[in-house]
């Protein structure tokens, strides 16, 4: 599902409970100035990620594709990724086994356009034409193999390369325009929004036909939350030991601190889920980067109940074989097109009401990420229901409706005061109206 349209409908949804205009976390409220944007285009992409539909490389290739890699994560196994490519692997082989072998096996400890939140990310090119696989680990040798600029896609790459962030969904976060001598000027930005010191900022660089890259110009999109660093539950959680807590709010975030420490487990088993069922890499990558994303909610959510007195319990997870399709897709459209949603819809509502300001602040990214993490359920159940039987479909659908009653009698029932105002969850009457909109829109 496209994430603006779970935007909108959150906005909709939200606006009723607001006496002042909406403002979504993480929707790129721009606090100083902007580039400006006449004449630009969108970047161009495919699934997600940028177009390499238009490359005139210095030497012909078979293939050429952008790899990611997690440079310090504790899953060895989540080290590499695939991202965009073009062409067909090893299609001029000799020995097209040997090649594959090569093209899957290819790896490299450094890379360029390192980006870190907590895990850092690095990338290299790799390319293949007859028998030789070649790696690109460095900027200079991306402009080498990309050679004169003069496509929008080259300069995206090479801005790219070069160390920004280039957005397929918003202009003013990824954009392109080619110039009348032939160079190009691409919007990007750096940074992020989350922590001390830091801002996530735009940037206007001209790249030259020979491949220079400049800065022109430099905004500052978002200042960063000093105080950053609701989730899917996995299958095999096992419930938390009762405790007592004398701070209510406390409690709350301790439990909230457990529940997206579990979620790592859930999206990393999801990853290996879909891939044990031929999804496409991009939903797997998503699922990767959606684990990542939850420790940092655990770790946020985790300072916050102790600082409200509350001492989170680590979740236990018992270990599951890995599940046939329909029950991935079963229990997707429960934890992640009903709970998954509804929680990306509150936090939201926490972002935008909570009376504590680190709450508030610490929610706004949260939101964000929830709300994405959102958007890949309803994409796995596209990607899903037409795999299934009619009588599949069907009991996902049941258990979908089953689901929304459930939901429906938890959000019935009262809450503290203090959970109400400090930590900015709705009031039964408004959660139950928040719900109205999202089942006539997306369960009806």
């Amino acid at each position: 599902m496209n994430i603006h349209r779970l935007r909108r409908l959150f906005s909709r949804a939200l606006s009723t409970s607001l006496a002042t205009p909406l403002v979504l976390a993480g929707c790129g409220v721009n606090l100083g100035n902007s580039a400006d944007l006449t004449g630009f285009s969108q970047v161009a992409c495919e699934e997600h990620r940028l177009s390499f539909g238009n490359l005139t490389l210095s030497s012909a290739q078979d293939f050429v594709q952008l790899r990611g890699f997690y440079s310090n994560v504790p899953w060895e196994d989540a080290r590499s990724f695939g991202s965009s490519s073009s062409g067909q692997a090893c299609a001029t082989a000799t020995d097209v086994p040997a090649c594959q072998t090569a093209v899957e096996d290819a790896s490299t400890s450094k890379g360029f356009h390192r980006d870190c939140f907590d895990f850092c990310q690095e990338y290299f090119l790799l390319t293949t034409s007859g028998d030789t696989v070649t790696t690109y680990t460095t900027e200079p040798s991306v402009q080498d193999l990309l050679g004169t600029i003069d496509t929008v896609e080259e300069a995206a790459l090479r801005a790219f390369a070069a160390g920004y962030n280039l957005s397929c969904y918003e202009l003013e976060r990824g954009a392109v325009k080619q110039n009348k001598d032939g160079s190009f000027d691409v919007i990007g930005t750096q940074g992020h929004s989350c922590g001390a010191s830091t801002d996530l900022t735009q940037h206007r660089v001209r790249v030259s036909r020979s491949g220079d890259v400049r800065q022109l110009e430099k905004y500052i999109l978002e200042k960063g939350d000093p105080n950053c660093v609701i989730g899917r539950r996995p299958v095999g959680l096992q419930a938390a030991e009762a405790c007592e807590n004398p701070e209510t709010l406390g409690s709350y975030f301790a439990d909230a601190a457990r529940l997206e420490a579990a979620s790592v487990h859930a999206f990393l088993r999801l990853r290996d889920e879909l891939a044990l069922h031929g999804a496409d890499v991009g939903l797997q990558d998503a699922a990767r980067r959606s684990a990542m994303e939850e420790v940092q909610h655990a770790q946020v959510t985790e300072r916050i109940a102790r600082r409200f007195g509350g001492t989170p319990q680590r979740p236990v997870v018992e270990e599951l074989p890995l599940r046939s399709l329909v029950d991935v897709a079963l229990e997707n459209a429960v934890e992640g097109c009903v709970r998954e949603t509804y929680g990306a819809l509150l936090a939201h509502h926490q972002a935008l009401h909570a009376r504590d300001l680190e709450v508030r602040q610490a929610m706004v990214r949260i939101a964000e990420d929830e709300t994405r993490h959102a958007a890949l359920s309803w994409d796995i159940d596209q990607w899903a229901r037409p795999r299934l039987s009619a009588e599949e479909r069907e009991t996902l659908r049941e258990a979908q409706k089953r689901a929304v009653a459930l939901l429906r009698e938890e959000v019935a029932v009262p809450l503290d005061a203090s959970i109400i105002t400090l930590a900015g969850m709705p009031t039964p009457e408004a959660a139950l109206a928040l719900l109205d909109t999202l089942e006539q829109d997306l369960w009806a």
